[in-house]
């Protein structure tokens, strides 16, 4: 067996490090020669699976440096031969345009006739093989020629990586040589052991794992990458832990995502603050550190108090783009009379992060801000009747629908979702730093891809509000691989239209909630292809391209990228 299980990854990269992620076989030292530069870190184990990772500094900004993976002096990647190009450590340029690729929704199945059939193409993957050079395409789908080999700066992921609740045959197979299908919690996953096996299935195909041993990545989770509708709402909750099984699964969910995903989002200073992080860097035998119940307890605080540590995170790329990534799932507040989408603290540190003085405020977020208007005033009616607008009677109603449809969004957190318009509405306005040239949100989730612009509403125009000076856009981008099946496209897409505003509005009027502090209106969408997103800076406006993979005759495991659409965002007048 390799010495090798999983990885490289290549996650957080600033000017001159980067942050390579692997998961080996057993105890080690793991080492990263780029060139003239080379960094080690012993391995840290968490039931009984070893991974490391290892920051490399010294490299030169912006250039691509090939680099080798060993683990105790045996080089492990690249593979022999390979049919990929060598793998490239690229830090951050601050003085180039940023170029983000962003997307969200991934299941792991084969990827043969079968699987694209039941799940279609994996944009991921078509992504992958392009940049590779392995496949090409007529147009290509960033509207360059194949000579332009720039690739994005960064990957941005934004929800369901993997998915614990709605496993594939083979992590059926894994589950089933383990335990009983039959019994609790039947074929949704268990415990880390099972967790390790499901991250393995979805980053373990050569072209995905190519891809991301040499495109930077950043995480953050959603709901299946735990449980569908996870803290949905508090009787959502109650259900959950009167079972046999949450706990565990609850505490295997959170601990696998800090090592997964989590660790290597954190910058150079992020990490330097991590009281976990500087445990592991603290640690000098003998033996190698065993992190299990130190993250096991770090996850069981989370779930009772999610202020006790925080998965949110930002970086700054010079003066042009702030990135905030926001935790909208764990550190939700439940309480009848004071739901919130996000605490107390985590608002509060949002807060601070909301800020001009940069050309493009990028917020990412698993869940949409903006919903199609019919679905936000659905999900805010139904806030309303699970809280009891209409009587007891009406509220189980309502929180069946919310947990049968997934009225779980910003829309169904009002006093949250009014919050967070009133920082917008004050940054773009240039109350907090020189406006933006946009406010922009990157989310996932919902299945289907569209643009979105919100202004102020007319009620606010006419009392003369400050004016908008950044133009405030909602980006979707999902799935990346798992497609909505075509009955729940037409109702989705009928929800999206501008006819189903108005039924929604009356709804949330018969119910007292507050109109929106702003409206908005499709620019673009929706569409419901599997796809994957690219955002380009272009000085105070933005360019953003998603792209399909597409299957030519019986080539289902060399899909080549199709363009699905194309959208320039001018600078705001």
């Amino acid at each position: 067996m390799s010495a090798l299980i999983l990885g490289p990854l290549l996650r957080s990269v600033e000017a001159t490090s980067a942050a390579v992620w692997v998961e080996t076989a057993g105890a080690a030292t793991v080492t990263v020669q780029a060139g003239q530069t080379e960094a080690s870190a012993p391995t840290f184990a968490v039931h009984g699976h070893h991974y490391a990772l290892v920051v490399i500094d010294g490299l030169t900004p912006a250039e691509p440096t090939p680099y080798e993976v060993l683990v105790d002096d045996e080089l492990v990647w690249p593979e022999p031969d390979s049919p990929y190009p060598a793998p490239v450590l690229t830090t951050i340029d601050e003085q180039r345009p940023l170029r983000l690729a962003f997307g969200s929704c991934r299941t792991s199945v084969p990827h043969d006739a079968d699987g694209n059939a039941t799940h279609g193409v994996d944009a991921l993957r078509a992504y992958g093989l392009r940049m590779a050079g392995i496949t090409h395409s007529e147009e290509d789908p960033d509207g360059a020629d194949e000579s332009d080999t720039r690739w994005p700066d960064m990957v941005l992921f934004l929800g369901d990586q993997v998915y614990a609740d709605e496993t594939s045959p083979a992590m059926r197979e894994f589950i089933a040589s383990r335990r009983s299908l039959d019994e609790a919690p039947w074929e949704e996953l268990k415990d880390f052991e099972e967790y390790a096996h499901l991250y393995a299935l979805a980053w373990r195909d050569p072209a995905t794992r190519w891809l991301l041993s040499t495109l930077p990545s950043v995480m953050i989770f959603d709901d299946h990458d735990v449980r569908d509708d996870w803290n949905t709402s508090l009787a959502w909750r109650r259900q959950m832990e009167a079972t046999s099984w949450w706990h565990e699964r609850i505490v295997a969910g959170l601990s696998s995502y800090w090592v997964y995903q989590h660790l290597g989002n954190l910058t150079a200073a992020e990490r330097a603050d991590d009281d976990i992080w500087q445990i592991i860097t603290g640690h000098d035998g003998p033996g190698e550190l065993d992190l299990t119940q130190t993250l096991d307890d770090l996850a069981e605080r989370v779930d009772a108090e999610p202020s006790a540590y925080r998965f949110s995170y930002s970086r700054d790329f010079g003066d042009q783009v702030r990135l905030v990534v926001v935790d909208s799932r764990a550190a939700r507040v439940l309480e009848p009379g004071r739901r919130s989408i996000v605490d107390d603290q985590e608002m509060a540190w949002l807060d601070g992060q909301m800020r001009g003085d940069v050309d493009h405020l990028l917020i990412g977020t698993s869940l949409p801000f903006f919903l199609a208007q019919g679905l936000h005033n659905l999900e805010a009616f139904n806030e309303a009747l699970a809280a009891g607008a209409w009587g007891e009677r009406a509220a189980q109603v309502g929180e069946k629908l919310r947990q049968a449809v997934d009225m779980e969004h910003w829309a169904a957190f009002q006093e949250g979702f009014a919050q967070v318009c009133d920082m917008v509405i004050e940054v773009a306005s240039g109350r907090r730093g020189a406006p933006p040239g946009t406010v922009t949100f990157l989310s996932g989730d919902v299945h289907h891809s569209y643009v979105s612009e919100a202004w102020h509403t007319r009620a606010n125009e006419r009392r003369g509000v400050d004016p908008l000076r950044s133009r405030v856009i909602q980006a979707v981008c999902s799935p990346i691989r798992n497609p909505l099946p075509r009955s729940v496209r037409v109702g989705t897409a009928f929800l999206s239209r501008s006819v189903a505003a108005p039924i929604g509005r009356a709804a949330s009027l018969a119910t007292r909630v507050p109109r929106p502090p702003l409206r908005w209106t499709y620019v673009e969408g929706p569409w419901f292809d599997n796809n994957l997103a690219t955002l380009e800076v272009q000085g105070r406006g933005l360019r953003m391209w998603w792209a399909r993979g597409v299957v030519s005759g019986d080539e289902h495991d060399r899909p080549v990228l199709q363009q699905v659409a194309d959208i320039t965002i001018d600078p705001p007048r």
